[in-house]
């Protein structure tokens, strides 16, 4: 399960898939735009020693209490977004606009 802590998600509320996408590439030693959102993060190598980084990451950066299997329940960047998103504060409108 994942629980937000209240903080909110960045000042903006939404979830920035620049930022998701940068940890990524971190992590799987690979450019962001060669992540494909429906490949599981398996299949590029990710580890459980990156996944509980990540983990940690997204509760730093979001005010996030994750699961350690987060990315085993979420394989794929865009499960992950879904999930992410169903448990991140809705962005204001004006925010949305923006992007």
């Amino acid at each position: 399960m994942t629980v937000h802590t209240g903080r909110p998600a960045t000042a903006d509320g939404v979830l920035p898939h620049e930022w998701l996408y940068a940890r990524l590439s971190l992590y799987l030693r690979r450019a962001p735009e060669t992540i494909d959102p429906t490949v599981p993060f398996a299949e590029y190598g990710m580890d459980s020693v990156a996944a509980l980084s990540l983990c940690g990451d997204l509760e730093d950066e979001f005010g996030l209490e994750v699961e350690p299997t987060l990315l085993w329940d979420h394989p794929t960047v865009e499960s992950l977004v879904g999930h992410l998103s169903s448990v991140l504060p809705a962005a204001p409108a004006h925010a949305r606009d923006r992007h």
